[in-house]
């Protein structure tokens, strides 16, 4: 695994996944390589009451019920389509999901413009077909039909950023549970791909993307929803940051604290940026960012990694601040205008009241934004 960038779920966790499947004891549906039971747990952890001999850490953090709506969706006959906010932990979700149920979850189509049907039925290996026609060897199935041959969980990332047409092709997929290749000769179904038990979708959709390539009616119903909801809970999020953020230091080898005083700052930073955005009147008076979980984390990453390579090798308010401005401040100069209204507004009042790492935050902010004006 240290040879990989970045290691998929299933095997990132291989040995934890190998000792929940080696004591699930419940029924399993399909090809399922875990029980629904022990797949929600994978995902959200294990509590005292479960009486496991070991402790199984929470991967993702939200409301049990999206992740017990999502296990019981896969196990029916109909997708999964998650949508949310950017930086929700939507695609991390499907990632765990689908490394639990079928031990792969590389089976992926990113959704863009670029995005054709044969991204998500089959292709052709030209020289094959050049040399012998046109046969099931020199076909190449997408990752969609490699899930319906094997069984398992294919994933549909950025719905909505594909166009009509291959969201048409997909509701065949999704009711008809085959793919009809007409160029195979159609002797004995030869020239047809049928799905496996426990074959299904999940996909992800942007709700911020609303309007770009708008979900027709009929696809909509071969999808059950689970809107997922910004975390706005501060333990919630804590969580969520401190557990991304010891990835990152375990991954790069970087031995270094992240001091609580400076993680409330960047918590509360976040969450007055969010509560500004809400009153805002229109577009040119709130940031163009999402104000996400996700953001949040790269904000943190990047003010660790620039302190570590560059600084102290110690996580300071000013590198903190400068890293929020720099992530943040995408227009100018509208974004630029709005932070630096935060900083004069609401930094300043609270470090000559709260004092702490308030003050620092500020001259941090402040020098970045100079270098941006």
């Amino acid at each position: 695994m240290s040879d990989l960038l970045r290691a998929p779920a299933e095997i990132k966790y291989a040995e934890e996944l190998d000792w929940l499947e080696s004591i699930d004891d419940d029924p399993k549906p399909f090809s399922w390589r875990l029980s629904p039971k022990m797949v929600r747990l994978f995902v959200l952890g294990s509590e005292r009451a479960d009486g496991l001999d070991r402790e199984v850490a929470q991967k993702w953090f939200g409301d049990r019920s999206f992740v017990e709506r999502s296990i019981v969706t896969l196990a029916s006959d109909r997708g999964l389509l998650l949508i949310g906010d950017p930086g929700t932990g939507k695609s991390w979700l499907a990632e765990l999901l689908a490394a639990a149920i079928s031990r792969n979850s590389t089976q992926v189509v990113q959704g863009t413009a670029g995005t054709t049907e044969d991204h998500i039925k089959y292709s052709w290996n030209v020289s094959m077909v050049i040399a012998k026609g046109q046969s099931r060897e020199s076909m190449i199935p997408s990752p969609i039909m490699t899930a319906m041959e094997t069984g398992t969980i294919g994933r549909f990332e950025e719905l909505t950023r594909s166009t009509s047409d291959v969201q048409d092709a997909l509701i065949s997929i999704l009711s008809e549970k085959y793919v009809s290749v007409p160029e195979l000769d159609g002797a004995d179904g030869g020239n047809i791909v049928f799905a496996k038990p426990g074959f299904s979708v999940i996909a992800t959709a942007n709700s911020r993307d609303r309007g770009v390539n708008d979900l027709s009616s009929a696809l909509k119903r071969r999808f059950n929803f689970v809107r997922i909801p910004v975390v706005t809970n501060k333990k919630s999020e804590a969580e969520i940051v401190r557990f991304r953020t010891e990835e990152l230091l375990r991954r790069h080898r970087i031995e270094l604290d992240v001091p609580p005083t400076l993680l409330d700052v960047l918590l509360r930073s976040f969450a007055d940026l969010r509560a500004s955005a809400a009153a805002a009147g229109g577009d040119d008076e709130k940031l163009e960012s999402a104000l996400s979980t996700a953001e949040q984390i790269g904000v943190l990453e990047d003010s660790i990694l620039h302190g570590n390579f560059f600084g102290e090798r110690a996580l300071t308010a000013r590198t903190l601040a400068a890293s929020l401005v720099g992530t943040l401040a995408r227009r100018e100069p509208e974004d630029l205008a709005i932070l630096n209204k935060y900083l004069h507004g609401v930094v300043e009042p609270r470090g000559k009241e709260e004092g702490g790492p308030w003050p620092e935050f500020l001259e941090g902010g402040r020098e970045a934004i100079a270098k941006l004006a």
